[in-house]
């Protein structure tokens, strides 16, 4: 039997109507479910996901590419334990905020309701399938997954353990709907369906996220590339600087909140650069240097224009020494792409002057760049970072997934 994304786009909007009357308990419930089919369901999906695994090596996909495919017992672990943390998270629907009484008599204030229906286009992380579907069910919404054909079969062994849980729960299995066909013809059509999808989100390379919001005709949250920066002011504590440089470039080259690009102040540049040289080379990361800073790097090119643009997701990283505080923020201005951005300092003012006048969707005084997680956040998980400057900003947890409606109050009050 063919499969319809039309039929199932439809089919979605009908059973969104059901998943947005569950009660909190009942979406609890359902979530913890989820959580716990999941590990029971574990032999199967780490199948699944060695077949992905394998024909991503036949294919050439490079190391990136292969690590956010991968899963092992851990990380269906961790992608479990994020499900019971947005379970036990409050439930933003229906919370009211803001209510005031107007001249009339009339109490006005606004309740958060379900978007509706999501769709997600995604790349090859198989953990944004588990955490998408938990944030719109907590959310109130159905969603329509469509990943991309190298996470297949992983995402569909993914999708039999929720379909257990809302069979368990005799809910419309329409509420989460992970597209089996990964011919682009379906996601061309998928994203005309604007009488069914109420938002689409497409999280994973720049082409792709291009190409979507370029096409849709369904409103769209770009996640576009994350070029972060950590800037090490003159007040910097060398020490801490080289511990926010290594964790943020080091710890997982393949996520979206990776170092890109070091910026070190000059006054700072003779004591910190040949410490941040040594450590970089232990881990054998290539070195994209400006001709002020080249020289203490044993092993580096001369950084060109497009690597300040770059997010090379892997060991490598581009470095400047800049003259002052102004020319950090000037740079990250013309170059960061909206996700993180990281200060090292002991200076308290900078640092404060630092966070208000940096707009990306993150901004950090003396933390590493991979705090920059819907999880670490204190959201459980997040469907993407969103680098629009729209309703939703930066990590996106459940309550980016909700709207707003006014509410009106009255004992009989009639306009005058």
């Amino acid at each position: 039997m063919s499969f319809s994304i039309t039929a199932a786009a439809a089919q979605a909007q009908k059973a969104a109507r059901q998943v947005a009357n569950l009660s909190s308990v009942q979406k609890n419930t359902l979530l913890s479910d989820i959580a716990h089919s999941l590990l029971e369901q574990s032999k199967s999906i780490l199948a699944a996901n060695e077949i992905d695994l394998t024909e991503a090596r036949k294919n050439g996909l490079d190391a990136a590419m292969i690590d956010r495919l991968s899963l092992d017992p851990e990380r269906i672990k961790a992608i479990s334990n994020a499900v019971l943390e947005i379970a036990a998270q409050a439930d933003p629907v229906g919370s009211i905020a803001n209510i005031q009484r107007m001249p009339s008599g009339i109490q006005v204030g606004k309740m958060r309701i379900p978007l509706g229906v999501i769709a997600m286009i995604y790349e090859s992380r198989p953990n944004v399938t588990i955490d998408a579907a938990a944030l719109c069910l907590k959310a109130g919404n159905a969603v329509i997954l469509r990943g991309g054909k190298e996470a297949l079969h992983s995402n569909l062994a993914l999708a039999e353990s929720i379909k257990l849980a809302l069979k368990k729960h005799n809910i419309d299995p329409a509420a989460v709907v992970v597209v089996p066909d990964t011919d682009r013809k379906v996601m061309n059509e998928l994203m005309t369906l604007n009488q069914y999808v109420d938002l689409i989100i497409p999280r994973g390379g720049e082409g792709l996220i291009r190409f979507v919001s370029e096409n849709s005709r369904i409103p769209v949250i770009q996640h576009f590339k994350g070029v972060c920066h950590l800037y090490v002011d003159s007040a910097a504590d060398e020490t801490k600087a080289l511990n926010l440089l290594e964790n943020g470039k080091t710890q997982r080259t393949s996520a979206c909140n990776s170092l890109e690009t070091l910026l070190v102040h000059k006054n700072i540049a003779t004591t910190y650069l040949p410490k941040a040289a040594a450590l970089l080379a232990k881990h054998q990361v290539k070195i994209h240097a400006c001709e002020r800073s080249i020289g203490y790097f044993e092993q580096a090119t001369a950084a060109t224009e497009d690597d300040w643009h770059a997010e090379y997701l892997a060991m490598e990283i581009a470095v400047r020494v800049v003259d002052d505080y102004e020319q950090a923020i000037e740079h990250i201005e013309n170059y960061g792409s909206g996700h993180t951005e990281v200060i090292a300092t002991q200076d308290y003012s900078k640092a404060q002057a630092f966070i208000r006048r940096i707009n990306s969707a993150v901004v950090m005084a003396n933390a590493s760049s991979r705090f920059s997680d819907g999880g670490e956040l204190g959201l459980g998980a997040e469907i993407g970072i969103s680098t629009s400057k729209l309703h939703a900003y930066g990590p996106m947890g459940a309550e980016s997934l909700t709207t707003e409606k006014f509410i009106v109050l009255g004992e009989g009050e009639v306009r005058i």
